[in-house]
């Protein structure tokens, strides 16, 4: 990757293979929960399976937002560094937990509650997981070469999604034991743990907290007191904050629209079996890999909020057209059409996601980042995923809109908002160059008097 020295490159390469095997391990369940969710869960009609889905799912989200604390309040007061290897840890142990958790039929409705409990331990590890991440490079990398460093996490995380795809359809398909897929997933997880305990600590971070004690380095108490009133005194914009939840709630609809409701038409509508859900999602995850590499390319010749003023509209087009695609759709080949568009141009945070963390101060920026992010996940997908069972029920498929519409104008408010964040800000660092560029050459100019 040109633009980066050798450290950066390393800490590029070692955050996206870390979180890749973090995502792997968290979207395994969730591409073959078609499957899992019937050992896990005992068995009752069409409609109580639906909201079994949905509890099942929503579980891995509903306690984002105490993980973006917790891991927040780790990631601002001790480090960046801390929560990455943390988090990694957290992931492997649920992954053995599972691999090992009998079925309903073997222990009744316990197995349900370990499995939600390991699935929200795995959302909350995810939570520090890709924050983390995203903002270490954003503070180690600067432009225009950070946005090409950032975005690769984004498709490290569809990798992972696409890679714990092909997994679950390889087992399923030649009938092997599904535990296999998690001690692989468990495996990956302690790997990356263990790899990302030599990355240093961000230059931001590590500046901010040296300039703290640089200046109070000779009153050790006062030195303490002050650092936690200036963490505390740090203002965040709400309007700011805002914005970027608005955004990050496109992406969770796009997702569970695209993966799990429409795998739930082809098991139900067309009646696929587990196995075959699996592969056909496989192939849309392909088109998501695709989709993401084309936008990372991009995102080093294109400004990157005008690549996501693209993505919007295109994404808007095909979510108002998506009712009448579901009435008139006759063979899954159809609906593969459809989760492939949904995917391809969803409207999310990257490669604009280090533009938006620049706007929040230092020593706030990872609990307000990663709480927003795990509000917009927690709450997008409860709406939806029970949303939907409920609005199709009485609306048909064009109650889909009563959701889509709502978000898609949330995420063009906040994409506006950015765009006239940034201008300004480019505008007001113009003018203090431009300052300090004649406040020097006065200077010359007195001392050669």
């Amino acid at each position: 990757m040109s633009g980066l020295n050798k450290e950066q490159g390393e800490a590029v390469a070692l955050l996206s293979i870390g979180t890749f095997l973090e995502y792997f391990d968290l979207m395994l369940y969730i591409h073959m929960a078609v499957l899992l969710n019937e050992l896990f869960f005992p068995k009752t009609d069409a409609h109580t399976a639906a909201l079994l889905t949905a509890f099942a799912f929503c579980s891995t989200y509903i306690l984002r937002p105490l993980g973006a604390l917790a891991f927040g309040y780790i990631g601002d007061h001790i480090g960046r560094k801390v929560t990455v290897v943390i988090t990694t840890t957290m992931m492997s142990i649920s992954c053995l937990v599972m691999a090992n958790l009998p079925t309903y039929a073997q222990i009744g409705i316990s197995a349900s509650w370990i499995v939600t409990i390991c699935r929200i331990m795995q959302g909350m590890s995810s939570m520090g997981e890709i924050s983390g991440a995203q903002l270490y490079l954003s503070e180690t990398i600067q432009p225009p070469a950070r946005y090409v460093a950032v975005a690769p996490l984004a498709f490290a995380v569809s990798l992972g999604t696409s890679m714990a795809l092909g997994l679950a359809s390889f087992v399923t398909s030649f009938g092997l034991d599904w535990r296999l897929a998690f001690w692989v997933g468990a495996t990956i997880a302690v790997v990356g743990a263990v790899a990302r305990t030599k990355l240093r600590e961000t230059p931001d971070f590590t500046d901010a907290k040296r300039c703290l004690q640089d200046n109070f380095a000779k009153d050790h108490v006062k030195q303490k007191k002050v650092k936690i009133n200036t963490i505390k005194l740090e203002k965040v914009n709400q309007k700011t904050s805002l914005a970027l939840f608005l955004m990050d709630c496109m992406w969770p609809l796009c997702f569970y629209f695209a993966y799990v409701y429409c795998g739930n038409i082809l098991k139900h509508s067309f009646n696929l079996t587990p196995a075959e859900v699996i592969h056909h999602n496989f192939i849309v995850s392909l088109w998501q890999i695709f989709s993401l590499l084309l936008f990372v390319f991009l995102s080093y010749h294109v400004y990157p909020l005008l690549i996501l003023k693209v993505k919007l509209f295109a994404s808007c087009a095909i979510i108002i057209t998506c009712p009448y695609w579901l009435d008139h759709m006759t063979h899954p080949f159809h609906l593969l059409l459809l989760q492939s568009a949904i995917i391809f141009f969803a409207a999310d945070a990257a490669p604009a996601t280090s533009i938006f963390y620049k706007h929040f101060p230092v020593f706030k920026r990872f609990t307000y980042i990663s709480f927003t992010y795990a509000m917009s996940r927690a709450l997008t997908y409860v709406i939806t995923s029970f949303g939907l069972v409920y609005l199709t029920e009485y609306f048909s498929n064009w109650g889909i809109l009563i959701i889509m519409v709502p978000i898609c104008i949330g995420y063009f408010i906040g994409l506006r908002y950015f765009e006239k964040l940034d201008k300004n800000h480019y505008h007001s660092k113009l003018k203090s160059n431009e300052s300090n560029h004649n406040f020097r050459i006065d200077h010359i100019k007195k001392s050669l008097r």
